[in-house]
């Protein structure tokens, strides 16, 4: 297996390898030509993001500044809106349902390094999916941690650490976040 390929099946792999660098190179280049494209230049900034996503729905609006790993990675359905100064660590895939906002500096983020000193000196990562449902709203600051699949219909509120999956249609809070109630 490639080092790309053990990162997508969720096992031990090393991103320091020439593949992986050059592929973070272009996309550290699409995301220079993004982030500092004019704001209301707003068909180049589609056409950017169209070609730097692995899939993007009808109305998607990212804004500036915005970083992701590869990019390739992630998937976004219709209705999206991702607010400013917002990280998506995609070395693993980050799924993203229809009609999702995610408010100022949300982090999601699908790696991790390894527990073991001697694999993580060496670089040594896993990566893990992220998955956000249907009709969610990340609030301002939320950290979505490897692994982590949130439901439809879903609200977490500002400044939470999801460390485990929230069940659809829940209100979701803290650090560690849980769910105080239902909304449906």
């Amino acid at each position: 297996m490639t080092e790309k390929e053990k990162s997508h099946a969720g096992l031990l792999y090393q991103p320091n390898v020439h593949e992986l660098i050059e592929e973070r190179n272009i996309k550290t280049q699409k995301l220079y030509e993004y982030n500092n494209i004019n704001p209301l230049n707003t068909e180049e900034r589609e056409k950017i993001i169209k070609d730097l996503l692995g899939k993007v729905g009808k109305n998607c609006i990212i804004e500036q500044p915005f970083f992701c790993t590869y990019g390739y990675n992630i998937s976004v359905g219709d209705n999206f809106f991702l607010n400013t100064n917002c990280k998506l660590m995609d070395a693993g895939k980050i799924n993203i349902g229809d009609n999702v906002f995610i408010a100022p500096n949300v982090c999601l983020v699908t790696e991790e390094h390894a527990m073991n000193v001697e694999e993580r000196i060496q670089g040594l990562e896993y990566a893990h999916p992220v998955n956000i449902g249907n009709n969610v709203w990340l609030c301002i600051g939320v950290i979505v941690l490897p692994g982590v699949t949130i439901g439809d219909n879903c609200v977490i509120g500002a400044g939470s650490v999801v460390t485990k999956d929230i069940p659809p249609n829940s209100l979701a809070v803290g650090n560690p976040c849980k769910v105080i109630r239902s909304l449906k």
